[in-house]
């Protein structure tokens, strides 16, 4: 998908990219620069979709050793 910068440094997000994002009216929008050069646009207000990994976070508990945590993960009990 390609868009165009105007003479004011503005871009229009498509359509598909901002539905996929949730990005609507009023919504704040982040540019993150990538270790290989890339820009990385993202939405900013804490609504973002979660990824695989962010619905494991916390899953543990507090105050766990290392052998509980790998006794968890292998299911042992």
């Amino acid at each position: 998908m390609f868009t165009t910068v105007t003479s004011k440094g503005q871009v229009t997000i498509p359509k598909a990219m901002r539905d996929r994002l949730g990005i609507g009216p009023g919504s704040r929008v982040a540019f993150e620069l990538a270790s290989d050069g890339r820009v990385v646009l993202v939405k900013s207000d804490g609504d973002r979709p979660r990824n695989r990994f962010e619905s494991l976070r916390g899953c543990a508990g507090p105050g766990l050793g290392t052998d509980e945590i790998m006794a968890l993960t292998r299911g042992e009990e």
